[in-house]
């Protein structure tokens, strides 16, 4: 187990949420999803925010519908979806990371021979998903207790789907909660599945593939599919933000 002094790390710099995404080290964060489908961006909120984030979650008020896992076989937990406005963390988190994401979709896309490209504004690519009746939000907070996991799955929704997401750690490994840690599987044509396992800290992120991303082969790219969840919760409580680019039917 860690030691508390081990847990304690400082908030993070700069405070404005756009100015703290632009000073990620981007260019590792994309060779780690070119490499792995996957990238942590350490200590994108504070222990401030995070709590703050999850004390939202028994207030119905921020909330279009609550989703309880078992009941849909989806594993064990729950999660809200936010309702419009979004909280401003939230809010201010969505279109800064999209910015940053969207070269790499574009680039993904464009490896795996699909014709779809994206918008550098999140704001132009959130019309064309209302427009084919995708207007609900997808932001989501999930709350797991001890015993609790989530299945592995991918977030679509409808048919514009960005091919990237965002989710955030808000409770503190060792401290709040034991297990639960996020899981990446690969499925690689006429190979075993290849699984990953992302360790997170309160406050980091991982950004990671919704559906498929492009892997160099022999004869060029091919497309390999990709599912994510959560492991056991072996005691206490996690609870995470996921921050989804694109809107539901």
């Amino acid at each position: 187990m860690k030691s508390a002094a081990q847990n304690i790390r400082p908030a993070p710099s700069p405070s404005s949420i756009p100015a703290r995404v632009a000073a990620i080290d981007w260019e590792r964060a994309e060779g780690d999803l070119d490499a792995q489908g996957c990238a942590v961006l350490k200590g994108l909120l504070s222990a401030e925010e995070c709590r703050a984030l999850a004390l939202l979650y028994p207030d119905d008020q921020h909330f279009r519908s609550r989703v309880v896992m078992g009941r849909h076989g989806f594993g064990s937990g729950e999660y809200k979806y936010f309702c419009y406005p979004l909280p401003q963390l939230i809010a201010e988190l969505r279109p800064a990371l999209y910015a940053r994401l969207c070269g790499v979709a574009n680039r993904w896309n464009e490896a795996m021979g699909i014709d779809i490209r994206y918008p550098g504004d999140r704001a132009a690519f959130l019309k064309r998903c209302h427009a084919a009746g995708q207007a609900r939000p997808t932001p989501l907070l999930l709350q797991y207790g001890t015993g609790d996991y989530n299945c592995l799955h991918q977030d679509l929704y409808g048919e514009h789907v960005f091919p990237l997401q965002v989710a955030i750690l808000l409770s503190e490994p060792d401290r709040d909660f034991r297990g639960g840690e996020f899981v990446l599987t690969e499925q690689r044509p006429r190979m075993q599945s290849r699984a990953e396992v992302v360790p997170l800290l309160q406050g980091d992120a991982v950004a990671f593939a919704v559906h498929h991303r492009p892997v160099q082969g022999t004869r060029g790219f091919y497309r390999v599919n990709l599912r994510h969840g959560v492991s056991r919760i072996r005691s206490g409580h996690r609870h995470t933000v996921g921050v989804i680019f694109h809107d539901a039917k």
